[in-house]
């Protein structure tokens, strides 16, 4: 009688296995691949045929003649899937409003951004002292990116206007006309200034 009972569950079992842990994993993949590439892959950014980043996740910059993203909770590396033995980190940090250490970033970042530009007494975008709510944006406000403007002009040897219309050109409008706020793609805008460069 057991057995009777064993033979259709171990059946079951195996076929569910294949459909669900195997065929179903694939099929999906596969109509990922041939739909969205690009999304399916990480929506990878790439430079001299290597990627560079991601354009949905933030990267670290603090050299000044960078646009600085959002705090983040990405590692000092690129990301890129295929590097994780250098430790790219990518996850939220869920840092609370009363968290010392949370304060505490805020205020250094605070004091990095005053350091980096001592002459520009404009207060300082929100977006540009705290994470998102994931800690991996990869966007800030044009506003953060306007204040920004002075010291990379100057540490570019770039006209305030020449900044500003990459700045523009580089801002995203609301997803569908109506959702979010305008925002800028940090690494793409400065990809496009290290382009200026050359």
């Amino acid at each position: 009688m057991m057995q009777t009972q064993i033979r259709p569950a171990v059946t079951m079992l195996v076929l569910l296995t294949m459909i669900t842990g195997l065929l179903y994993p694939l099929a999906v993949t596969a109509i990922a691949q041939a739909a969205f590439p690009n999304q399916a892959n990480g929506s990878l950014i790439y430079q001299d045929g290597r990627p560079v980043g991601s354009a949905l996740i933030g990267q670290q910059f603090d050299a000044p003649q960078y646009f600085w993203g959002r705090l983040s909770a990405t590692g000092t590396f690129p990301y890129n899937a295929f590097n994780a033995d250098n430790l790219t980190a990518s996850s939220g940090s869920n840092l609370g409003p009363a968290s010392q250490v949370l304060l505490d970033a805020v205020q250094a970042r605070v004091d990095a951004l005053r350091a980096a530009d001592p002459g520009n007494t404009a207060p300082i975008p929100v977006d540009l002292v705290t994470a998102s709510g994931s800690g991996l944006d990869p966007h800030i406000s044009p506003a953060a990116a306007l204040y920004q403007m002075p010291r990379v002009a100057r540490e570019r040897g770039l006209s305030e206007e020449q900044v500003r219309q990459l700045v523009a050109e580089h801002t995203e409008g609301r997803q569908w006309g109506f959702l979010g706020e305008p925002r800028v793609n940090v690494l793409t805008l400065n990809l496009a200034l290290d382009q200026q460069a050359q």
